[in-house]
């Protein structure tokens, strides 16, 4: 590549992903940078639990187990390594890498960025009245962790003092890329288009092969699955890139693959909020140039607000969730039936003893459509029986898991299929998110005894109400003249949908553009609130992007809580995109599909 090119490659889209993504990305993709993310709310919640039980855990510890055995590869290659990798600790995160390369007797430079960490300010906030930035709740009477969500600009600065390995705690999630093209581009805080275009690259490749054909909605056009290639952002000194992946791996590149993945877990287009930068992703193109290679351009930068987002959590009571299955005849029935019994009874025993109401309980006949609501139409001969609930009182939530198993001899014939033993008792951890003022953070990069500064912090305040409108195409008047049917929206659009917290987002991108006129005007916030009335208890509001033809919801208190808070099934929405492309679209008769 040329010094006007950067090759970045993305090996983890959550902790947990595979092991093998990073040798595919060093030994076969050719790349210059190599980038991992590990969090995630949830994941922040585990973390904090680990730190709790050990001082020195608290990071992702999955992530030195993979680059030790890469170092001596990375140092030949000159392969630069960032990482959020370091959670709620990333110092020891940064200390455990240094004893892994001494291990391997490689030579690295590794720095940490820290400043993320809000807990000694947590009674300032209290005092100053913080509310939950989306809910307005009042702020929690005793918080496990609280983080703000850094930028690029010190990954950056670290990069530019020589680091060959930078890890993060809480960042956003795109910094990780970001920050290497500022560092070898030597974009300023004044280059907004470009750091927009940086960060929809992050947002891009940040979710690994979800880029390359992974949670596609044509699934069954993507090849390799067992060897899926992990996505890499070809970029450019003048903001514009390519997303591709290594050759000869699985996996489909294509300019709805990510489009689905730019909708991700996105809100207002015209203000994606980030630390460096507000991006406006409504014009953003997306043009196949080759063979698993797509153009992407059209990012608009706005100036970066005053305030950091900030996430913390606290506990709440606890839950529990058994799973178990019911087969044969009327097994949705039987199923509900049977859930429904142990609520029942346990609400009798728990009377007994002066305990409270579950403070959350939720039974799902997995195969039955409960999910669906009034759209199910599954009548189904086997299902999974799961009923979650919460409740403030462990003791309570442990004479629920001691009398699941019970259930199969008092109720419903054809129970079967307890795997685990007794449902688990786990504490709640509820994310409370809000806005600090950024003159509060105090960000540093700790590189040993080198000394680099990090850089501070600015922006100004921004007025959501003076964006402007962006709407899209609606029917003409006699679209119908010449008679109409009704097709699944599947059919017209792709779509995918994650999570926010309690919200859900759901994208869709029309098939053809001679599509989205009718895609518009059949599905309405009105019309997805009813579609999904059963779930989302809040507002429902749709964003257009013209630029790629698409649409983008969102779906708030739609999670019964989110994350590891929710006792539903779908906790994370991760199913909503499929649901909505069920929801029916009037069309011209002789509109070619």
């Amino acid at each position: 590549m040329s010094k006007d090119t950067l090759r970045i490659g993305c090996a983890s889209g959550f902790w947990g992903d595979t092991e093998f993504a990073a040798a595919q990305l060093v030994e076969r993709g050719d790349i210059d940078v190599l980038v991992f993310d590990y969090l995630a709310e949830i994941t922040m919640s585990l973390l904090i639990r680990a730190k709790a039980k050990d001082p020195t855990q608290g990071y992702a510890p999955d992530f030195v187990a993979t680059m030790k055995p890469l170092m001596n590869q990375i140092k030949a290659r000159g392969i630069q390594v960032i990482a959020n990798a370091g959670g709620v600790n990333p110092s020891a995160c940064r200390d455990a890498l240094v004893a892994a390369a001494q291990a391997e007797g490689v030579e690295l430079k590794i720095a940490a960025v820290l400043g993320d960490d809000l807990m000694p300010q947590v009674e300032a906030m209290r005092a100053a009245g913080t509310t939950e930035m989306f809910s307005g709740a009042a702020f929690p009477a005793k918080v496990m962790s609280a983080n703000a969500y850094l930028g690029a600009f010190p990954i950056a600065a670290a990069l530019s003092a020589g680091a060959d390995i930078v890890v993060t705690g809480r960042c956003v999630d795109s910094a990780v890329t970001l920050a290497p093209l500022i560092a070898r581009f030597n974009w300023t805080a004044a280059d907004l288009d470009k750091l927009a275009q940086g960060s929809l690259a992050g947002h891009l490749i940040e979710c690994g092969t979800q880029a390359t054909g992974g949670n596609y909605t044509d699934w069954a056009s993507v090849p390799g699955w067992d060897d899926m290639g992990f996505p890499i952002a070809e970029c450019r000194a003048d903001g514009s890139f390519v997303v591709t992946k290594p050759a000869g791996t699985g996996g489909l590149v294509c300019p709805s693959t990510v489009g689905e993945q730019m909708l991700y877990e996105i809100g207002d287009p015209r203000a994606y909020i980030l630390p460096d930068v507000v991006c406006d992703f409504t014009a953003v193109t997306l043009t196949q140039l080759g063979p698993d290679r797509v153009e992407v351009k059209g990012a608009l930068g706005r100036a970066p607000t005053d305030q950091a987002k900030a996430s913390l959590t606290y506990a709440d009571g606890f839950r529990a969730m058994s799973l178990f299955m019911i087969g044969g005849i009327d097994a949705g029935a039987k199923a509900r039936r049977t859930g429904a019994a142990m609520l029942a009874r346990m609400r009798r025993h728990y009377a007994a003893r002066g305990w409270p109401d579950f403070t959350e309980a939720s039974v799902e006949a997995i195969g039955a459509e409960d999910t669906y609501g009034a759209q199910a139409r599954v009548s189904a001969r086997e299902v999974m029986l799961k009923v979650g609930v919460r409740h403030p009182l462990k003791d309570a939530l442990e004479l629920f898991s001691r009398e699941v198993a019970p259930m199969a001899l008092m109720t419903s014939p054809a129970i079967t299929g307890f795997t685990g033993g007794r449902p688990k008792v786990q504490p709640v951890v509820r994310l409370f998110s809000c806005l600090v003022p950024k003159s509060q953070l105090g960000v540093s990069i700790d590189m040993g005894t080198q000394q680099v500064a990090a850089p501070q912090l600015a922006g100004k305040p921004l007025d959501l109400a003076t964006l402007p409108a962006v709407g899209g195409p609606l029917p003409a008047a006699d679209a119908f003249a010449r008679g109409a049917r009704s097709v699944p929206l599947v059919q017209l659009a792709w779509g995918r949908s994650g999570d926010k917290g309690d919200a859900a987002n759901i994208g869709i991108i029309a098939r053809k553009p001679e599509f989205l006129p009718y895609i518009r005007a059949a599905i309405t916030e009105e019309a997805v609130a009813r579609w999904f009335a059963h779930l989302v208890h809040g507002k429902v509001k749709r964003y257009d992007l013209p630029g790629t033809q698409a649409l983008n919801f969102m779906l708030h208190e739609a999670l019964g809580g989110g994350g590891i808070a929710s006792v539903r099934m779908d906790s994370q929405g991760k199913a909503y995109a499929q649901m909505l492309l069920d929801h029916p679209v009037p069309i011209p008769a002789d509109l070619a599909l």
